[in-house]
């Protein structure tokens, strides 16, 4: 299952894929290189991930016994979470659908569209999303209006990709089937085109929400609404047991999110032969409960439907005050400032891999070696997806100081969540032949595991690894905001001091940086996997 378009369907082979021995060890020579320069700037030693982890058990320990001080209002702030998460995913698969058509490349009309809504895509997806939201909250004021449209403006740059990529891949046939009839672009697009990329569509849909689920928890630390301000509150204040009350509520919220995510994409990709009108059925109920969830949105959270139109002149004007960019205050500050940025994410990388790879191969149901283990695997990536890396970046930095080791730290226990899944699906989907081969010879645990597990694992998980170094230095970029390193300290300083000139030269920086990484590490997956 590619990690980059995480519903495509897959098909099945006996021929593992293999990596190259050139192309592989150049990687790990330069991926050694790499992480131990980065660690060696942060200084970061293997021994601080454990020391970290320590301080943060002590401070566990002063936050217990967890508690809600005011249990109807955080419930109140949870819903108003959510309803942001649904509305803004809502938002952005309006626009990302005709973006879509015009960014691909079979049915895009002109190259010059296909350029601009792909450009257009690459802008929404590289900005972090926390840092539309201090741009917002800077235009509009405090609230969850802001937050509502950061979040639909980074989504953007994902659906708008996984709805151009799905069109992309669809049958010839049908369009040309239409396009005899007469009928013009809007008709043969709608009646050929879409039918084949719905299924595509809400399945992505539904994995954004998920996303946008666990975002919205923290924008309320920039000041955009959601249960993330009372967080913040909590541990401004030292009240550490109610902090740690907030944070069972946010993984109540999440894990069950997840939960109905899988049933939902069960219920709308899995066909079934005894009732063939089931699949259209789901299809009709979802589509209802989207459309019921985005009232109840407007509603709860008080949002005028034309606000959703008349923020974008207060939003141009502080926009375009980051233009032209002030590059001559860029210093020594802001290039310490990016190093950081990057090695954090390179660290935290490493280190992740490294915690990931025993708990997603026993998290894996066909090598696990009994359901005992499964299950304890399974739920400790699953809480640990449940726990936003700023969260954690606000525990690390409460445990053990302010600075890029507990940005490091944070993502790399965050890397726990987010590349074991990943390791436990592509051991789940290895071809058991030749498992079965190595335990008919008489083969324990072990020699399964390495001889016929890891070598067909390998290019899934390698690849798994280069996208995980995109989102941690995606990630890494806003860290600052809460004291974690790197240069989200100085945007948010530079945004809350009015200084948007030098906040416009931080912006193309952080785009810049995004963008070109995430280049290499796509080439790079395409060389080696």
């Amino acid at each position: 299952m590619s990690v980059l378009t995480p519903f495509r369907a897959t098909t099945s082979t006996n021929e593992p894929r293999s990596i190259g021995r050139r192309p592989l060890a150049t990687l790990w020579i330069v991926a050694a290189i790499g992480v131990l320069a980065s660690a060696a700037y942060i200084d970061f030693a293997p021994a601080t991930l454990l020391g970290g982890l320590d301080s943060m058990g002590g401070l566990l320990e002063r936050m217990m016994p967890p508690r809600l001080d005011d249990p109807g209002r955080i419930w109140v702030l949870a819903l108003e979470t959510l309803l942001m998460a649904v509305l803004g995913t809502v938002l952005a698969a309006i626009v990302s659908v005709p973006i879509a058509f015009l960014a691909a490349r079979n049915t895009t009309p002109h190259p010059m569209l296909y350029r601009a809504s792909r450009g257009f895509i690459t802008f929404c997806r590289a900005m972090p999303d926390l840092l539309f939201a201090v741009l917002f909250v800077r235009a509009l004021g405090i609230g969850v209006l802001p937050g509502v449209l950061a979040l639909a403006l980074h989504s953007i740059g994902m659906l708008g990709k996984l709805f151009a990529d799905a069109i992309e891949q669809t049958d010839a046939g049908p369009r040309e089937a239409v396009r005899s009839t007469g009928v013009g672009y809007i008709r043969e697009m709608i009646n050929a085109v879409l039918p084949q990329v719905v299924p595509s569509f809400m399945a992505n849909f539904v994995y954004r929400i998920d996303i946008n689920l666990r975002t919205s928890v923290v924008l309320g630390f920039v000041g955009a609404g959601g249960i993330g301000f009372a967080l913040q509150d909590a541990l401004r204040g030292l009240v550490y047991p109610r902090a740690l009350g907030i944070v069972c509520v946010i993984l109540v919220i999440i894990a069950a999110m997840e939960l109905v995510a899988i049933v939902v994409r069960r219920a709308l990709l899995t066909p079934s032969a005894a009732h063939p009108g089931r699949e259209r059925v789901s299809r009709i109920v979802f589509s209802a409960t989207v459309v019921g969830a985005t009232l109840a949105a407007l509603v709860t959270l008080r949002i005028d439907p034309r606000d959703l139109v008349t923020w974008v002149g207060p939003s141009l004007e502080v926009f375009t005050r980051l233009i032209p960019p002030d590059f001559t205050a860029v210093g020594d500050e802001l290039v310490d400032a990016v190093l950081q940025t990057l090695a954090i994410g390179v660290v935290a990388t490493a280190v992740g891999a490294v915690l990931s790879l025993p708990f997603g191969i026993l998290a894996a149901r066909n090598v696990s070696p009994n359901l005992a283990v499964y299950t304890a695997a399974r739920s400790i990536i699953l809480a640990v997806r449940a726990i936003p890396e700023l969260i954690l970046a606000v525990i690390f930095v409460a445990a053990i100081g302010l600075g890029p080791i507990a940005g490091a730290c944070a993502l790399a226990v965050a890397s726990i969540g987010f590349l074991g899944k990943l390791v436990a699906d592509a051991v789940e989907e290895v071809d058991p032949g030749p498992l079965e081969a190595v335990q008919a010879v008489g083969g324990g645990w072990w020699k399964t595991l390495l001889a016929a597990v890891v070598p067909q694992a390998i290019p899934s998980v390698v690849g798994s690894t280069l996208y995980l170094l995109d989102v941690n230095i995606r990630t890494s970029t806003i860290l600052g905001v809460v004291g974690a390193g790197g240069v989200g300290f100085l945007l948010f300083e530079a945004v809350r001091t009015l200084n948007f000139e030098f906040a416009g030269a931080i912006v193309i920086v952080v785009f810049v940086i995004v963008y070109v990484i995430e280049r290499i590490s796509g080439w790079i997956r395409s060389r080696v996997v």
